[in-house]
């Protein structure tokens, strides 16, 4: 099956020989044929584990700790947030493996074919502003260590660091899935080496006493912590979970997809939590720095001697996330309804994310602030999405009809009411219940809090981002409620 943004060609998924040769793939919104769906569940560890063993997971110890909470709070906080979060993702995937279609795809069978433009638009725009800030982190931590070094560090070092990094990530993109898996492994093994010797050469930085007599925050304190951990880690990447795992055959094991999925992707952030938070915990000035340049301010504490090393971990964390991100943005641009070729609309996403990673790295000056709001509002709907999907997922007992994903007359539908007016109404209450002191453009969120007896955007409920969860829970229960006759009237169609 193919539809006008892809067609099938003799390239293979994960498994087969490594031997063959890398070629761009062609495959945009089809679904994936029974001859290339090949590999098990355990291959998924590669592609979610490459893609979050990057060293901003030590810096999220500081934006955790920011909350004003204990690294006993804190600590809690990311474990629940980031185990919760990609599981979600695990469950997603479970959708891919069932279908063999792109995420934004499969969402289709909940949201109607052309009703689903609407979060795919979203889910472009969050895959976009990811790959951005993960250019653009890339581009100032480079810069940083060239600084050090005494190599530059100012505008031309930033300039040769962002093509550099901006070619890596669109080249992976454009060229599809096999290089991107081929890619993931060698981030994970140099990566993961790297940041082992990073650990130990600054281990000793570590104070405990400094780090346990830490404050304990409130309880509103915690769940905004919680909630950040969430929509900085799974919620970011649940609307392209199911993009690898459309290569495995349907009678892959569903628990096995969670279960690798899952694991690939928390593993490494959850050390890299730890060790980020007891860094953080012991210096105030990493802590202030962290929020100015999340990866170059690591080097702060580094001998010089590794700082090359460091770059070299830094960069290829960096850019392993942004190639999933700018493979996964092109699909959802793809679905929003845009008919061009997936590599060009891959290269289309590494244009509009080059320009965002100028603006971040030459005219910014509040990083932290600004991703902050940027994860919390796109975080609204796209809970949102995910409670819709993961409840349709789990009231189908059959696989998805191949042919009715792309025809607006078939048993999905074209643009049915429930699912968009559920979107609609759990984002507005969403918004209602964040705050975003720190970006300015968002100060208009919030406009619940006060009616709702929370103190309004000054009171103790104001940080503690309940607008993600209360998505999330809308989204889930009120499809559970009303979308069960829909689900029944399409499984039972002819």
């Amino acid at each position: 099956m193919t539809d006008s943004s892809g067609s099938p060609d003799d390239r293979s998924p994960a498994g087969r020989s490594a031997t063959r040769q890398v070629q761009v793939e062609t495959h945009g919104l089809d679904v994936i044929g029974d001859a290339e769906r090949k590999g098990t569940p355990r291959t998924l560890f590669w592609p979610w584990f490459g893609a979050n063993v990057s060293v901003l997971g030590l810096s999220y110890g500081a934006f955790v700790l920011g909350f004003g909470i204990s690294f006993g709070q804190a600590l809690v906080a990311g474990v629940i947030g980031i185990v919760f979060s990609f599981l979600l993702c695990g469950f997603v995937a479970v959708a891919g493996k069932r279908g063999s279609a792109p995420t934004m795809v499969l969402s289709r069978a909940a949201y109607g074919v052309r009703g689903n433009r609407l979060p795919s638009v979203v889910s472009w725009m969050l895959t976009v502003g990811w790959e951005t800030v993960l250019c653009a982190l890339a581009t100032l931590a480079t810069a940083t260590v060239f600084g050090r070094l005494g190599w530059g560090g100012g505008t031309e070092t930033k300039v040769i660091a962002l093509v550099v990094v901006a070619g890596l990530t669109v080249v992976g993109g454009v060229m599809g899935f096999d290089l991107i898996m081929r890619l993931q492994t060698v981030i994970t093994v140099v990566t993961g080496v790297l940041t082992v010797v990073y650990v130990g050469l600054v281990a000793d930085h570590i104070h405990w006493s400094t780090v346990s007599a830490l404050p304990a925050g409130s309880a509103q304190e915690f769940i905004g912590a919680l909630v950040f951990m969430m929509t900085g880690f799974g919620l970011g990447w649940v609307n392209a979970a199911a993009d690898y795992s459309r290569y495995l055959p349907r009678t892959s094991s569903s628990r096995g997809v969670v279960g690798w999925t899952t694991f690939g992707a928390s593993v490494a952030p959850l050390l890299l939590l730890v060790f980020g938070l007891l860094l953080a915990g012991s210096s105030t000035e990493l802590n202030a720095a962290v929020a100015a340049d999340p990866i170059g301010a690591l080097t702060i504490i580094l001998p010089t001697w590794f700082l090359v090393p460091f770059a070299v971990v830094a960069v290829l964390g960096l850019v392993g996330g942004a190639v999933l991100d700018i493979y996964s943005s092109g699909l959802a641009l793809l679905s929003a309804g845009l008919r061009i070729p997936r590599p060009l609309a891959a290269l289309v996403d590494g244009v509009l994310m080059i320009a965002g990673s100028v603006y971040i790295v030459f005219f910014a000056d509040d990083f932290l602030g600004q991703f902050m709001g940027f994860l919390t509002t796109l975080g609204v709907p796209i809970a949102a999405w995910c409670g819709i999907l993961l409840a349709d997922l789990l009231l189908r007992r059959r696989d998805y009809d191949e042919n009715d994903l792309y025809r607006p007359s078939g048993r999905y539908g074209d643009v049915p009411p429930t699912p968009l007016i559920l979107t609609v109404l759990a984002t507005a209450l969403g918004w209602g219940l964040v705050t975003n002191s720190a970006a300015s453009w968002l100060d208009w969120q919030g406009y619940l809090l006060g009616p709702f007896g929370l103190g309004g955007t000054s009171g103790a409920w104001a940080y503690a981002n309940l607008g993600v969860l209360a998505a999330l829970a809308v989204g889930f229960l009120g499809t559970l409620a009303f979308g069960r006759g829909r689900v029944r009237a399409q499984e039972d169609a002819i």
